[in-house]
């Protein structure tokens, strides 16, 4: 059973930065891709940013230039460090890994106060 285990959400203030890391312990097989999606209160769930084994990355047009996805292939760990944060970043986020099947996380929550 693949388990994502999520860390680093939080409440922060506008202008402020935080860096969300997720794990994928006891897996021993490397995904296809490792992404960040995120759920704001009465919104769908949306994606964040993604990025293969092969280091190529998709991100959303409204945190292109403030959030940077990484990866480690050999820990099958994805990290998002998140800057310049918004109120309008503030939603629960979701670590997302694919190969064959589709796996997500339990959510961390990110808050950016005014």
């Amino acid at each position: 059973q693949v388990q994502l285990v999520e860390s680093g959400g939080g409440l922060v203030q506008a202008g402020g930065s935080l860096r969300l890391s997720c794990a994928a312990p006891d897996t021993f097989f490397s995904f296809n891709a490792m992404g960040w999606y995120r759920q704001a209160p009465g919104k769908q769930r949306e994606l964040v940013a993604r990025i293969t084994s092969g280091g190529s990355t998709d991100y959303a047009d409204s945190v292109k230039g403030r959030f940077t996805i990484s990866r480690d292939n050999a820990k099958n760990t994805v990290a998002l460090q998140m800057n310049n944060l918004t109120p309008e970043d503030t939603a629960v986020y979701y670590c997302n890994a694919r190969r064959l099947a589709e796996y997500w996380g339990q959510g961390t929550q990110v808050t950016v106060s005014s």
